[in-house]
């Protein structure tokens, strides 16, 4: 499933966001890829140990462990500090599928399930710069406004067409989630969409309500691993 959730932060954060970017010590961001990787990435990052990435990372997840579609979608168990990139001059990134095993900055390691790109730069202010997922129902090109941000399943070949003038300053993230499959996690998305529709409709108390979030958990339990 690839999903768009709009407007996770409004553009005027995501215009404050890039503001503190602007003048960050960016680096070749090869040095953040795997071997495979690194031979069709001409971008740069921001290096993950300085403050401004781990208070801009901060602030991005804090905003999305309380964002009801985000949670909803992606069932997160752990999620991956966000990476901040820039692509200028014709930067881009080849074809390519995230590496199936991260490690933690504290240790440790995370299955990445999910990938997930919030963009920061306005639409008019890069040209080019796709981002271009493979799926199940063809190739989809994704270019959106700051603030807004695509999920999307790890699995996926993928690649960010060259940004041909402008910068184009986006923060990127893996879930581990508490479903691995990703046609079980995409049920219980639609699932839990139509309990919270009907529920509108018809009042928490209601059977059908009650009789749907039942199943809702049951097949979570069946499902759900930690």
């Amino acid at each position: 499933m690839l999903l768009v959730i709009e407007k996770v932060f409004t553009s005027e954060e995501a215009h404050g966001f890039r503001q503190q970017l602007a003048d960050s010590a960016w680096v070749d961001g090869r040095l953040s890829a795997g071997s495979q990787a690194a031979s069709v990435k001409t971008n740069q990052h921001l290096d993950d140990r300085i403050d401004l990435a781990r208070d801009i990372g901060d602030a991005i997840l804090q905003r999305l462990n309380t964002h009801p579609q985000f949670v909803s979608a992606a069932l997160p168990n752990r999620i991956l500090s966000p990476k901040f990139n820039r692509y200028t001059g014709g930067g881009q990134y080849g074809a390519h599928i995230d590496s199936s095993i991260m490690g933690l900055p504290g240790g440790g390691q995370i299955r990445t399930d999910l990938s997930a790109t919030l963009f920061l730069s306005d639409v008019s202010d890069y040209e080019g710069g796709e981002l271009v997922i493979d799926t199940r129902f063809g190739t989809q090109e994704v270019k959106l406004a700051a603030g807004d941000l695509v999920l999307y399943p790890s699995t996926s070949l993928h690649c960010v067409n060259p940004v041909l003038s402008g910068a184009r300053i986006c923060s990127v993230f893996w879930i581990q989630s508490l479903i691995r499959d990703n046609q079980q996690r995409e049920i219980l998305y639609d699932l839990d969409q139509s309990v919270q529709s009907i529920t509108l409709d018809k009042g928490p108390d209601d059977e059908d309500v009650n009789r749907l979030t039942g199943i809702y958990h049951n097949l979570m339990r069946c499902w759900a691993s930690t």
